[in-house]
């Protein structure tokens, strides 16, 4: 009997019942020092991930001092009244915790995830971080030192430098948001701890804050825990503070960064777009998606595909800040790279793509692809504590309903194809958009000029 004929042979695995899914609601309250606490029970997920929200926006920092949000979030976890730089790293491995912090223009964020095990532990340092930093000068002036010296390293990638110089293209120059959000040489050079304290000290308190807990509490007395730790941060009451409105100029124009030599381009496409509050958002999503989510969307097909042009273009949208109000805005972008020989004809491309969006539309199947993507796969995408955490407090940050991812996903799958297609046309109108190459100049300069595209000029790299 041959190897094969002894084989013994079964049956192809069947697919399961499919069972309905839909994002976790979490559960509201507060506590009596005035934090507002939202936590959402998921059994087996024995990681708990913890997400506290400080109102601490960038345009809070003092004048001249950008950066210091940034600086103050990182010092959060050098030390206490109780331990120590050293020892509270230690007490936070001792517990298999990991905490991070940073600071972005809604806020400063602090993250939590540790074992449910060890969550009295780890939520006690937490606390501690949060009620009484220690703030070290030699620490501080430390993080101070580290952060200048990441900031060369930054202007020399070319994305983070064409990032940079569209935020100063497109905001007044008097907007927070035109300049870096963990600040420049000048400007965190001049952070020391007295300065770290004050903006503590003025900033942050519970009664403005926000803490997000998502896992397995089986058989966690959350109320009781959150009460010791979290509950025995203490700070005073805060009058609301004014939020200014989004302002940008989207006039179309080209930015080139020189590079002198540079083999490669790397471009970025961007304007001001509607946030998460407008009812546009839901068919913006699904009709950016299908321009440039993914390695089969529009954009990848033409410049990757079929030009060569490029290893990947995406395309997205970037809440900035969000208000029902109307103050907010997300940022509506196109990025990728291109070899320098072929900038020109690549944006020639491009454009071409997006004036065919404009004219033929997108089509059913493109849309039907991205609505598979993008809520067939929700479930894996929010398998882990942290992942739903982190969306939750989104939410709260952009003064969304609970409810609100939920009905997201409902929204998507209801948005048909026109509505994606004047979606998509509307965020990228070929005659409103903000071009920055960094490149080399003298080889791309005229090749752009040609495609009449924008006024372009040319900015040195720095």
């Amino acid at each position: 009997m041959t190897e094969l004929a002894s084989m013994e042979f079964h049956p192809q695995p069947q697919a399961g019942e499919a069972r309905p899914w839909a994002f976790p609601a979490p559960e509201r309250g507060k506590l009596d020092n005035g934090l507002t606490v939202l936590r959402c029970h998921r059994p087996g997920q024995q990681v708990v991930a913890v997400e506290v929200l400080l109102d601490t926006p960038l345009d809070a920092e003092p004048k001249g001092l950008d950066g210091i949000a940034t600086i103050m979030a990182r010092a959060l976890s050098e030390g206490t009244d109780k331990h120590t730089a050293e020892e509270f790293a230690a007490e936070l491995e001792r517990c298999g915790a990991t905490l991070d912090a940073y600071a972005d223009h809604p806020g400063v964020r602090v993250s939590l995830e540790v074992p449910v095990s060890r969550l009295p532990k780890a939520l006690g340092l937490l606390a501690d971080a949060l009620r009484a930093p220690a703030f070290d000068d030699a620490e501080v002036e430390r993080l101070v030192h580290n952060r200048l010296d990441e900031i060369p390293h930054e202007l020399a990638n070319p994305s983070r430098r064409a990032a940079k110089e569209l935020s100063k293209e497109l905001f007044p120059a008097t907007s927070r948001m035109s300049r870096p959000r963990q600040g420049t040489e000048d400007t965190v050079a001049g952070i020391d701890s007295a300065a770290v304290r004050a903006f503590y000290e003025r900033h942050v308190r519970p009664a403005t804050s926000t803490a997000v807990v998502v896992g397995d509490l089986t058989g966690v007395d959350l109320d009781a825990l959150l009460g010791d730790t979290l509950g025995a941060w203490t700070g005073s009451a805060a009058e609301p503070r004014p939020v200014p409105p989004v302002t940008a100029d989207d006039t179309g124009r080209v930015v080139i960064v020189d590079r002198p030599g540079a083999v490669q381009t790397q471009l970025l496409i961007g304007r001001l777009g509607p946030d998460r509050h407008d009812r546009v958002w839901p068919a913006q999503v699904l009709g950016t998606y299908c321009l440039g989510g993914t390695l089969t969307s529009r954009l990848d097909k033409v410049l990757r595909e079929e030009k060569g042009y490029t290893y990947g273009v995406r395309a997205f949208a970037q809440v900035l800040r969000s208000a029902p109000d109307g103050t907010g805005a997300a940022m509506l972008a196109i990025s990728g790279s291109v070899d320098t020989p072929n900038t020109g004809p690549a944006l020639d491309d491009l454009w071409k793509v997006l004036r065919g969006v404009a004219a033929e539309g997108l089509t059913d199947a493109e849309r039907d692809f991205a609505v598979q993507n993008l809520v067939g796969v929700a479930p894996l995408k929010y398998e882990t504590a942290a992942a739903v955490a982190s969306t939750l407090a989104d939410q709260v940050e952009q003064h969304l309903p609970d409810d609100y991812q939920a009905t997201l996903y409902q929204q998507l799958a209801a948005t048909g194809t026109v509505e994606a297609t004047a979606a998509a046309v509307s965020a990228f109108p070929v005659d409103r958009l903000v071009t920055i190459l960094v490149g080399d100049a003298s080889a791309i300069r005229k090749p752009v000029e040609a495609l009449g595209i924008g006024e372009v000029t040319v900015v040195a790299a720095e």
